[in-house]
Formats: C-alpha cells, structure tokens, sequence
C-alpha cells in the first residue's frame, strides 16, 4: 500500500499550489491520497512563530518570495492572484470542507480556488456558501454543520496530529509505502521527492535508524 498524506490550509499560496499537481501525482504513482486539512495558525502558535511570517521577512526576501509564488503558477499554468485582504481567517472554511465528508476533495479544490484563483475573503460566509455552491455541494447546508462542536473537534485534532507528526508549515506531504513508515516533505517544491518516495527512492534518513551526519551531509 502507498499513501501520501497532503496536509494544508487555504490560507498558503504554496498549498494552493500543490493541491493542483497532488491529484495528479497520486494517480501517476498509484498512490491513496488523503486530503488532511489542519489549521496553519493553530500550528503556529504551538510553535510559538509569528501567524504571518512573511511579515517578518525583510523587504527583498518578501519581494522574491511574492516573485516565487507567481513563477510557480506560471510553471505549473494555473491561476494565481492575491487577495487585498491576504491573509484570510479560515476556520470557518476549513470546518465546512470538513462538514462535507467524501466530498472534502472537491471542497477544498472550490475554497482553493475562491481563495487563490478568483482573490476572495473566504473568512467571509457568503463567501464559502458560494464556492461550495459552485462545486455542487450544498453551501448553506456546510456552513450550517461547520458550528456543529464535533467539526471544531475534528479541526483541533487534526491540528494537533499534523503537529504531532512535525509537520510546521504548508503544505506538507506524508509518505508511506511498504519501505518507508513515515517520510515527511515540506513545500510544494518537493513534490519530485514525494513522487520519488513513491515510486521505489527511499531517503537517506530512511535507510539506517540512526544516520550519522556524513551520511545525512552526504
């Protein structure tokens, strides 16, 4: 069995990103996807860093990371816009995604693209009732359940396991096949190593239980 874990928040340009090649790669790999939403901020304040990052970079740093983004977009031809009011609140997003069940791909894929692609506040409920609409769902119906206390439990959980596991940031991938019990990758440009690990590469970390630092330099 091989599995790849897609952790993310709507809030991160790299996780919109990803979410538009992971799809791909798990079919090309013959891998199960599963979609784990977790809340970035929460993440944040765990590790006590500041919830907008960014804001601390300095000015050239900021200006080639804003750079970066788009030139990922355009290499992967997808649609890319930010939104005047970056960074958004999503938790109610987040909780509605959830609210849908079997359906959590295809919500998240609509709150992805009001976020990223058409540059809309998804912290606003009109908002997320629309996108959800737009991808069949039933939005009211989502944004309803997303008050429901078990759905507020479920996002802390899964906050909780993504930190648990080491994930700091998004996206963040989690690989499992029958050679690697565990292999976490950080950001959307690792996705060639996801694909590798999934397809027979086993990291170096991987290989030994306990690598010494020329193997890992190495």
């Amino acid at each position: 069995m091989k599995r790849v874990d897609f952790f993310y928040d709507f809030s991160c340009p790299y996780a919109y990103l990803a979410h538009t090649q992971i799809e791909a790669l798990a079919a090309r790999t013959g891998a199960d996807l599963a979609w784990s939403p977790f809340l970035l901020g929460g993440v944040f304040k765990a590790l006590d860093v500041p919830s907008f990052p960014a804001a601390g970079m300095p000015s050239s740093k900021a200006r080639l990371n804003g750079l970066d983004m788009h030139r990922w977009a355009d290499h992967w031809g997808v649609p890319l816009r930010m939104p005047p009011t970056h960074p958004n609140r999503t938790v109610l997003a987040l909780r509605a995604a959830l609210a849908s069940g079997d359906d959590l791909p295809r919500a998240s894929r609509a709150l992805f693209r009001a976020y990223w692609a058409e540059a809309l506040d998804i912290s606003s409920p009109d908002v997320v009732r629309h996108a959800l609409d737009s991808a069949g769902l039933d939005g009211a119906a989502l944004l309803a359940r997303a008050d429901d206390p078990a759905l507020k439990d479920d996002l802390r959980r899964r906050t909780d396991e993504a930190l648990a596991l080491g994930v700091f940031g998004a996206p963040a991938f989690l690989v499992t096949t029958p050679d690697i019990p565990g292999a976490l990758f950080w950001g959307q440009d690792r996705l060639d190593f996801v694909e590798r690990a999934l397809t027979g590469w086993i990291p170096p970390d991987m290989r030994t239980a306990h690598p010494s630092s020329s193997e890992v330099i190495s």
